[in-house]
């Protein structure tokens, strides 16, 4: 059985881990990205930016000044067990993003919509937000904490069958246009796109795929994964650099996830996670104990699967 009091103090270290540490290899990729930079503007940008990823580290500071909105997602065994359900498990959760928010601190984002009242901890009606998986024949309990910008950089499309490829390949650059030559995604980022599923599906898939996978991560279909790099290409060749600046590297990743649809259509979500990629995954044993790493894993061969079982 595992401890409420495990799966609070574990979601906490997971938000402080997210809000202060790079993944290795976000920090590993931007360093690159700088290297292979041809305007001297914009690598001056990537190379400061590096620069602020190892003081946050240093100093244990959030890396970037907007924190960004907290959510979960959680991953559960089938054979697992917590004490108190699923009702004590998101109240830990809560709880940890109301501690971080003040300990770190976060800077607290979340607000009523219309009357703009904010309790100062980030949480909220459905926030933070908790998205679940499950997997077989596990006893363990998988946590990621996210903490992902709510303002800019995604956006949804009703394509149909006849469009194809190339008709995503135009939404995929319209977002682009739309938000890179402001800045206001943040580049560079890491793009996910959802394509097939309901509206909702969609835009799920689109979310967790810019959030949940690593970079340089390809999706086991072939012909998925040759679109994902045709994408990182198109991407980088349109002109972007950082933050909206005239250059080269703007495109991180791309990963896309699909979802069976409507046979008369092909919705598409797209997501720009941003340069200050904060995840960090903690999975939770049966015995208590902890094993932390970057990787989510979240897309597992059951959680993509396709016929009945």
């Amino acid at each position: 059985m595992i401890s409420r009091d495990l799966l609070f103090s574990a979601a906490y270290e997971l938000n402080v881990r997210a809000a202060t540490a790079i993944p290795s290899d976000v920090k590993k990729t931007i360093t690159r990205m700088a290297e292979k930079e041809i305007q001297p503007l914009p690598r001056y940008v990537l190379k400061n930016m590096v620069d602020n990823y190892e003081i946050a580290e240093a100093e244990k500071r959030p890396m970037c000044s907007d924190t960004g909105l907290p959510r979960y997602y959680v991953k559960y065994g089938n054979e697992a067990r917590n004490e108190g359900g699923f009702v004590a498990l998101e109240a830990a959760l809560r709880q940890a993003a109301e501690k971080a928010t003040h300990d770190i601190p976060l800077r607290p984002n979340r607000v009523h919509p219309l009357t703009r009242k904010d309790y100062n901890n980030n949480v909220g009606a459905h926030a933070p937000s908790v998205d679940y998986s499950f997997e077989p024949e596990a006893d363990w309990i998988e946590i990621t904490s996210v903490h992902k910008g709510g303002l800019f950089g995604s956006d949804y499309r009703m394509l149909f069958p006849a469009d194809g490829i190339g008709g995503i390949k135009r939404f995929y650059l319209d977002v682009i246009g739309e938000f890179f030559r402001r800045g206001m995604s943040c580049q560079p980022v890491t793009i996910g796109i959802g394509i097939g599923g309901t509206k909702d599906v969609c835009v799920k898939l689109g979310k967790e795929a810019a959030c949940l996978r690593i970079v340089g991560d390809r999706h086991p279909d072939p012909e998925i994964a040759q679109l994902e790099e045709e994408l990182i290409e198109l991407g980088n060749s349109s002109g972007f650099g950082s933050m909206g600046l005239y250059g080269s590297q703007s495109v991180m990743d791309v990963h896309i996830e699909i979802a069976y649809a409507h046979t008369g259509g092909m919705p598409v979500a797209i997501h720009h996670f941003c340069l200050a990629q904060r995840r960090s995954t903690v999975r939770i044993h049966s015995n208590n104990s902890l094993t932390y790493r970057e990787d989510p894993h979240w897309f597992t061969d059951y959680y993509r699967r396709e016929t009945v079982e």
